[in-house]
């Protein structure tokens, strides 16, 4: 028996692929080969820009005496949780019931009929903090299993079926009202750090989805307050440490509260939802930092994410060769004085360490510090200085040995991209970035689409598709990408390719009430299908729905979709005040929906991108537009509306009222400016 990931596509997996651990990829050979043996399987979840997960692996699988054991005693199942979504989530489900935290490195010991019975996170080789060490794990589950077979599969049955027996019932299902956004704006301001930015203490994480929310309520009513949140975030995270203050670029969180020292990996997801954010902040107010980071971020996916294939990489590492012949988390990003003075030379090197914030005692580990601009005062130094330190640091930086990056393409992940550069680039005057994101548009339909643009996998590496199908927010996800980019683009190519998509969300994904599941009803069956409406590091795959169902109505005039969307929505309005912090993206659909949304349509050949323009630049809680020449029949959006004395025009409508068509920019903003 060997390992068997060497023909793997996720490089998560293809870590592991030379461990003297006899893995197995998820999938029903596995299992089958537990029940020849009559061993239990042992399943390890992680990702590859996981710091943990690669201390796990030193730690254990690499290690001969512990893999002996585990080849011994079990079948072993290693999973990439970015691949497989609906395994991961059905079995951390399980452990966050059992141990009520969860987290990666997740291990989970399995029947072999998939049934778990024991669970727990990162074990460390010796015992240490109160853990047992991951041998005395293995050994004890081996006693368990060989002397209380019964007990095991009597507690195996019980959690199976408790998980099975938690579907989502919403009974009537009505959308959310003004008191629920009312409700949940409250609920947000007692969690609000006034004095450091963001929501709840350590570890902090981006707030991406509560801020648009934030930015929409505050453009539907006008609540400063909701405004001033948004505002001391951003500007708190984008002076932090969590914030690449030379390349760009958003960090996973934040160990401490006050945004100082991150977790150092960066994902493509974190980095095209704040992209989004700063872009619309900078929409809503005109804040020039708001501009500089929508762009950088931007930058950074690009350049630092961007695949041969057009598509954008997952993650890159947390860790890098510290240069001394090992690997250190942040070793890429961090500095000391001596190492500025190097590069700098002694004048610049001060004063960029009093910018910077980089001490003698250092921020971080080992007397390095993390480069952040707590400064709120003048600048140390004239902006050409200052423009001057980070080009010198970033190209010195770029020297140093680079973070391993996860080059695998998410659907979802992707379609994310897809929407922020789309918005970035037309916001900015930067149609490179709209290229970009056309580009990986592309990738999506013609690698991670099939049976004529219905069905999606999940992922594809160096242009290879692969295995695993797709789940709600892969469809969702990259059905607002292609939304969002056909609102600027005017290719109708793209609100078709969404059409299909979501007709596919109602047909296999929707359930009874209103309520949506993660996986189609012909995916693979696990022990529970999994469903969950709740917003984590990404819009849940629920609430993604709810937004494009409700965009791709107003653009059709199809009232399916809306009814849809409004069903879905009915979760937020049982939750919106209870735990507002973990249903930003529903709650920002819920103010769409409030809104009209407005449907702006903008018909016209030459002369008519001035009216474009003010319209994509309008702050109207997910205001759905149409642009086209006179005649054009595709959109329905569009459909008779024509030239208006031989002009551009657009036409807005709300509430299945429409207002009498404008010709002139600033009439547009006017009009989408009315309550």
């Amino acid at each position: 028996m060997a390992n068997r990931l060497a023909e793997e596509t996720s490089p998560y997996l293809l870590q592991h692929a030379e461990n003297p651990v006899e893995w197995w990829p998820w999938g029903q050979g596995a299992f089958e080969e537990a029940r020849r043996r009559g061993v239990p399987v042992l399943l390890s979840v992680g990702y590859a820009s996981c710091h943990w997960c690669h201390v796990m692996a030193h730690e254990s699988f690499e290690d001969e005496a512990t893999a002996r054991l585990m080849n011994e005693s079990f079948v072993s199942v290693k999973v990439d949780r970015e691949e497989r979504p609906d395994v991961d989530a059905v079995y951390m489900e399980a452990v966050q019931a059992a141990t009520g935290q969860g987290g990666w490195p997740m291990t989970v010991f399995l029947t072999p009929d998939a049934e778990p019975f024991y669970f727990g996170t990162y074990f460390p080789p010796e015992p240490r903090h109160g853990m047992p060490s991951f041998r005395q794990i293995l050994e004890g589950v081996r006693t368990a299993w060989q002397d209380r077979r019964e007990e095991v599969a009597d507690v195996a049955s019980r959690i199976s079926a408790d998980l099975a027996g938690r579907s989502i019932r919403l009974g009537a299902p009505q959308a959310p009202g003004a008191e629920e956004m009312g409700a949940a704006l409250l609920g947000l301001t007692k969690d609000f750090d006034a004095r450091r930015g963001g929501f709840g203490g350590a570890p902090k994480f981006p707030p991406s989805m509560v801020l648009e929310f934030l930015l929409r309520h505050h453009a539907r009513t006008g609540s400063e307050g909701a405004l001033q949140m948004v505002e001391a975030t951003c500007e708190a995270m984008a002076r932090g440490g969590i914030y690449d203050q030379l390349g760009g670029g958003f960090a996973r969180y934040s160990v401490d509260a006050e945004w100082v020292v991150p977790h150092f990996e960066k994902m493509l997801y974190d980095n095209a939802l704040l992209c989004r954010v700063y872009a619309h902040l900078w929409r809503s107010t005109g804040a020039e930092r708001a501009r500089r980071v929508a762009l950088e971020t931007a930058g950074f996916m690009v350049r630092e994410l961007g695949t041969a294939e057009g598509g954008f990489a997952s993650a890159l590492d947390a860790d890098s060769d510290d240069g001394h012949g090992g690997h250190a988390e942040g070793a890429y990003y961090v500095w000391t004085p001596a190492q500025l003075a190097e590069v700098l030379g002694e004048a610049d090197a001060q004063l960029a360490a009093e910018c910077f914030h980089v001490t003698d005692e250092g921020t971080f580990e080992g007397g390095a510090s993390v480069l952040q601009l707590p400064d709120r005062a003048s600048p140390l130094m004239d902006a050409a200085r200052f423009e001057s330190v980070r080009r010198r640091l970033f190209e010195a930086r770029a020297g140093r040995p680079r973070p391993e990056r996860d080059d695998k393409v998410v659907t979802a992940w992707n379609g994310l991209a897809v929407a922020a550069l789309a918005e970035t680039g037309s916001y900015f005057d930067r149609p490179d970035l709209v290229e970009a994101a056309v580009g990986a548009a592309r990738l999506l339909a013609e690698v991670h689409t099939h049976d004529g643009g219905r069905r999606l996998v999940r992922t594809s590496r160096d242009g290879v598709p692969g295995g695993s199908a797709g789940v709600l927010e892969d469809y969702a996800d990259t059905a607002e990408g292609w939304l969002t980019l056909y609102a600027v683009t005017g290719d109708p190519e793209w609100l078709r390719r969404a059409g299909l998509l979501l007709d596919t969300v109602l047909e296999r994904f929707a359930g009874e009430d209103g309520t949506l599941y993660d996986t189609a009803d012909d995916a693979e069956q696990l022990i529970r299908r999994p469903q969950d409406p709740t917003d984590n590091a990404v819009p849940s795959g629920w609430n993604a729905a709810a937004g494009a169902l409700l965009t791709y109505g107003a653009y059709t005039g199809d009232h399916r979709y809306r009814e849809a969307a409004e069903q879905a929505l009915g979760v937020v309005r049982e939750l919106a005040a209870r735990a507002p912090r973990f249903l930003g993206w529903g709650l920002a659909v819920g103010e769409a929906l409030l809104d009209g949304p407005r449907e702006i349509a903008v018909v016209g050949d030459e002369g008519a991108g001035a009216l474009h323009r003010a319209a994509l630049l309008s702050d109207a809680p997910g205001a759905v537009i149409a642009v086209g020449a006179p005649g054009a029949s595709e959109v329905p959006l569009l459909r008779d509306r024509g030239l208006v004395e031989g002009k551009p025009a657009a036409y807005v409508c709300r509430g299945f009222v429409c207002a009498a068509p404008v010709t002139e920019p600033e009439a547009l903003e006017a009009a989408l400016r009315e309550g």
